[in-house]
C-alpha cells in the first residue's frame, strides 16, 4: 500500500510496515440544524473512544463497524435505507459486549445530516474518528447522464461526507486528543472504469477533500488528522479495507495522505 503527501515527492510504504505501526491499537460553517428531539437511551458510562461509520449497515462499511467495534470504539452505525440492517448489527455488537448505536440519514440532505452528527455528540458526548464509506456508484453511458447525475454524485461521495467531517470537527477541535477522519475512494481496475463518469469524477475529488480537511483542522488542533484510503472496491475484500483503515488510526504522525491498498 502506497501513500503520497501533498507536495512532496511520491514515496511507498508497504501495507504491512503500516499496519506493524499500529499495535496499540470551531469550524466556519453555516448555523447548524438543532438536533432531533427524538429520545435516545444513553449509554450507562461515556465511552472513552467514539466512531462514526456512514454506509455502516452493510458490506465494506459494516466490516468496517466491526473492526472499530473490535478495537473498543463505541460505534454510530450511519445508513439511509438500510435500518433494519443497522439495528441489527448494532444489537450483535452489543450482545457481544460492545456500544453500537444506528442512525438514519439521507446524505443529500445536508440539514438531516447535521442533525444526525449533533444526534452522535449528544448520545456519546465525543466523537474521536469518522470513517466515510458511503457511496453513490450508478453507472450510465456519456450520452445518458445528465447534470443531475454528476450532481447526485457529489451530494453523496463528496458533500455528504465533506458535512460529516465538519460536523465531527466541531467536536473534535475541542477534544484534546483531538479525532481522525478517514474518506474512502474507489480506484477502480480498468476493466471496470468504463460507464462511470458521474461516479469517477466525485471519486477523484475526495483525495483532495482530506488533504485539505488535514490541514485546516491540523493547523487548529494538531491532533486532527484527515487521510483517504484509496481501494479497488470492487475486487478489494471488506476486510481487508478494514485492516487498512485500522492501519491509518493506528499512525500517528499520518496525516493529508492517500493510502492506496
Amino acid at each position: 500500500m502506497a501513500f503520497f503527501h501533498e507536495g512532496e515527492p511520491q514515496k511507498s510504504e508497504g501495507f504491512s510496515s503500516l499496519a506493524a505501526a499500529a499495535s496499540s491499537g470551531g469550524v466556519s460553517r453555516p448555523q447548524p440544524v438543532q438536533p432531533s428531539s427524538q429520545p435516545s437511551s444513553q449509554p450507562s458510562s461515556q465511552p472513552s473512544r467514539v466512531a462514526v461509520v456512514t454506509g455502516g449497515a452493510r458490506g465494506i462499511g459494516a466490516e468496517v463497524v466491526r473492526a472499530l467495534a473490535a478495537q473498543g470504539y463505541a460505534v454510530a452505525i450511519h445508513c439511509h435505507a438500510s435500518l433494519r440492517e443497522a439495528r441489527a448489527l448494532a444489537t450483535q455488537l452489543e450482545a457481544a459486549g460492545g456500544l453500537a448505536w444506528p442512525v438514519t440519514a439521507n446524505l443529500r440532505d445536508e440539514g438531516a445530516v447535521r442533525a444526525m452528527m449533533h444526534r452522535v455528540a449528544d448520545h456519546f458526548g465525543r466523537i474521536d474518528v469518522v470513517v466515510a464509506t458511503a457511496r453513490l456508484g450508478r453507472s450510465g453511458r456519456l450520452e445518458e447522464l445528465a447534470g443531475s447525475d454528476l450532481a447526485a454524485h457529489f451530494d453523496v461521495n463528496v458533500i455528504g461526507s465533506f458535512v460529516v467531517a465538519q460536523e465531527a470537527a466541531e467536536v473534535m477541535l475541542h477534544q484534546a486528543e483531538g479525532g481522525v477522519v478517514v474518506l474512502l475512494a474507489d480506484e477502480p481496475a480498468d476493466d471496470s472504469a468504463r460507464n462511470r463518469l458521474a461516479d469517477a469524477v466525485t471519486q477523484g475529488a475526495i483525495p483532495a477533500l482530506a488533504v485539505s480537511l488535514a490541514k485546516e483542522l491540523g493547523s487548529r488542533n494538531t491532533r486532527i488528522r484527515a487521510n483517504c484510503l484509496l481501494a479497488p472496491l470492487a475486487s478489494a475484500t471488506p476486510s481487508r479495507i478494514a485492516e487498512g483503515v485500522l492501519a491509518i488510526l493506528g499512525n500517528t504522525s499520518l496525516t493529508a495522505a492517500t493510502i492506496r491498498l
